[in-house]
């Protein structure tokens, strides 16, 4: 069997009573960034072989932790924060496992872009998540297409590439859309800047960013 467990984004609070169960009785933990994950294992007092997964060898290593599964070891797989496969690899396993007749039990959990998308005010009754951006080829026309969306939009970035995101969202979607930029979720400095685009971008624009940022952008209006 695979689990997929989630684990905090910030506080280590987080863990669900369930997740600390799964990972205290698989055979083997596989995650992104073992020293990351070393600490909340140490939080919780697990004590359970590691082995890495991550977006640089899971192509190499899915197929043969399938086997090793088929074979009857138990394993689950975390990343450094919130649900595998949002953003994080987790995709080709689960392909590998559903192929192998493998069961595999994805527990409910943390994901950064739902308290982002609940406490920035805008509509939640439909919306798309985007995850990160493209960097370079066909960034100006997912830009073009996102300012036609309806629905709120979702998006991941990181500090350094915040304002540049900002700038382009005033030049493509537009300055006056509401958006709220939430950064820091669940840690002590937790920041949701809410307002127009422009404004939201002029307040950033003097400060340093750090943590982990979600953008939250208003859908089109009209027809």
């Amino acid at each position: 069997m695979l689990y997929i467990v989630p684990t905090p984004i910030g506080n280590l609070a987080d863990m669900t009573y369930r997740a600390v169960d799964v990972l205290k009785k698989v055979d083997l933990i596989l995650a992104e960034d073992t020293r990351t994950s070393s600490v909340l294992l140490k939080y919780y007092g697990i004590e359970k072989p590691m082995g890495m997964y991550h977006k640089h060898n899971e192509h190499r290593v899915a197929a043969r932790l399938a086997e090793q599964m088929q074979a009857g070891k138990t394993v689950a797989l975390i990343t450094d924060a919130g649900t595998p496969g949002i953003s994080d690899p987790a995709y080709l396993i689960v392909k590998a496992c559903i192929e192998n007749n493998i069961i595999v039990n994805c527990l409910p959990g943390a994901t950064a872009f739902v308290p982002a998308i609940v406490n920035s005010g805008l509509p939640t009754n439909s919306f798309c998540f985007e995850g990160f951006m493209p960097l370079k080829k066909g960034r100006q026309t997912f830009l073009k297409r996102m300012a036609e969306e309806k629905r709120t939009m979702l998006f991941y970035e990181s500090p350094m590439r915040l304002m540049r995101t900002l700038r382009e969202f005033c030049e493509y979607i537009g300055p006056e859309r509401q958006c709220c930029v939430s950064r820091e979720l669940t840690k002590m400095f937790e920041e949701n800047k809410r307002g127009t685009l422009q404004e939201v971008h002029d307040y950033f624009n003097t400060k340093t960013v750090k943590g982990e940022i979600v953008i939250v952008v208003a859908g089109k209006e009209g027809k």
